[in-house]
């Protein structure tokens, strides 16, 4: 019998109930923990929600709030609130991130030293201009990510961008100069990278220790197929059904798949649903109401994933026009329930779609790329079958390598691999 192998966790952001990067951080963990002996990690902040679940985790809570409350705090005021400014948030994060580090130095440096782990794995956060502060500290070695990061704003979307408060975003590039930015990545043993515009972010890392591996994954028990009607197929109100599932924030465009309504007889006699909540929600019911599209087009409201789950199985295509995505989980989400995908060619929603697992829209200013989905969805309304091939292929690779199972034994594997000093490139996801 193979021996376990003892891994450090670091996953400051780690919640099974907060949306986005903590509960990817935390699904994430666990998986792993199936096949080795973990240690997570944490902050305080997860505790509440971490031991409400049965999740049988040895999980470490450290306290860092002395910095990052006031930090916190800071940002939001910088920010005007939580849902905009992204990069007011990870510049504010920088100081909050090396005190949890150094919080977790103290904690185990001793086992550390004495040889308590084989492997620390550093899982959140994702972003690559956060550094650690313990990398150039180990004896063993250090795997960050997955990382995702580095996808500029298209052009045509400068007034999204305004609207989106991300004026500070010019000055990312300066962290790779920030204290303990090169020794993170000179260090690492394996650097696992989300996508191509994150790849091109990491100049100092050679290939060989590159590991393309998307930090999305979806739970088969909520998202599947089993009960879905077949993309293209018309219920019983004689209707294709289309749905949009996200933050209805700028950037994401949740105004778009109303607008080609508004621009197609066609559609209209179909329906939209719009699934989220945001400060976009004005102008957007503005929209319907201009458009007289009430009888065609609805706001559902945020869901929960449940919920999300069962309406992507009611429905037969998903729009996503995100202009700015670095993850999209929601598309191999939508994917796994047998959706058909129309999303905007750009980042990760763009990868996802490639190779006829889904329509890709290429950015464009935004009356083109209304007119583009609007193409894209009578084509799906007027030809069903290419609805049910683009959706087969995007099951089948959403279930081919996404699960959280399949990403836990991936991470073993890749454990081992790095310890045997064995090619890490056949270990690339995608």
């Amino acid at each position: 019998m193979i021996e376990r192998l003892k891994v450090l966790i670091l996953a400051d952001e780690c919640n099974p109930e907060w949306p986005s990067l903590p509960i990817v951080g935390y699904k994430y963990a666990r998986e792993i923990a199936q096949h080795c002996d973990v240690t997570i990690a944490t902050h305080v902040r997860n505790r509440e929600n971490i031991e409400k679940a049965a999740h049988g985790l040895n999980v470490i809570y450290l306290d860092t709030e002395y910095i990052a409350a006031p930090m916190f705090k800071l940002a939001r005021w910088l920010r005007g609130g939580e849902e905009v400014a992204w990069s007011t948030s990870m510049m504010m994060n920088y100081l909050p991130y090396l005190a949890f580090e150094r919080e977790v130095w103290k904690h185990f440096q001793g086992t550390l030293k004495a040889g308590g782990f084989d492997i620390v794995h550093r899982i959140t956060p994702m972003s690559p201009t956060l550094p650690s502060y313990i990398a150039h500290k180990l004896k063993i070695p250090f795997l960050i990510g997955p990382l995702n990061g580095n996808l500029d704003w298209p052009k045509a979307f400068l007034a999204e961008q305004a609207r989106e408060k991300e004026k500070l975003r010019g000055l990312r590039r300066f962290y790779k100069f920030l204290p303990f930015a090169r020794s993170t990545y000179d260090r690492a043993a394996a650097v696992l990278t989300a996508f191509d515009h994150t790849r091109a972010d990491l100049t100092r890392v050679e290939e060989a220790r590159i590991v393309m591996v998307p930090e999305i994954g979806f739970d088969p028990k909520i998202f599947h197929a089993k009960g879905a009607r077949p993309a293209g197929w018309r219920g019983q109100d004689g209707k294709r059904h289309f749905l949009y599932a996200g933050r209805l924030v700028p950037y994401k465009l949740p105004e778009l798949p109303i607008r080609a309504f508004a621009a197609s007889q066609a559609l209209q006699e179909h329906h939209l649903h719009i699934l989220g909540s945001g400060p976009e929600e004005d102008r957007m019911r503005a929209v319907i109401e201009e458009f007289g599209l009430e009888g065609c087009v609805t706001l559902e409201g945020r869901k929960s994933q449940s919920e999300v789950a069962d309406m992507m199985r009611a429905c037969d295509g998903f729009i996503f026009p995100s202009i700015r995505e670095l993850g999209a989980g929601v598309v191999i989400e939508a994917m796994a329930c047998g959706m058909h995908c129309l999303v905007a060619d750009y980042g990760a929603p763009g990868a996802l779609a490639a190779q006829g697992r889904g329509d890709a829209v290429p950015i464009a200013p935004i009356d083109e790329m209304v007119a583009a989905f609007t193409a894209a969805l009578e084509r799906c309304v007027s030809a069903p079958e290419h609805m049910e091939d683009c959706a087969a292929r995007g099951q089948a690779y959403a279930e081919s390598a996404f699960t959280w199972a399949q990403k836990g034994a991936h991470a073993e594997a890749l454990y081992r691999a790095v310890l045997a000093e064995e090619n890490l490139r056949r270990f690339d996801f995608v």
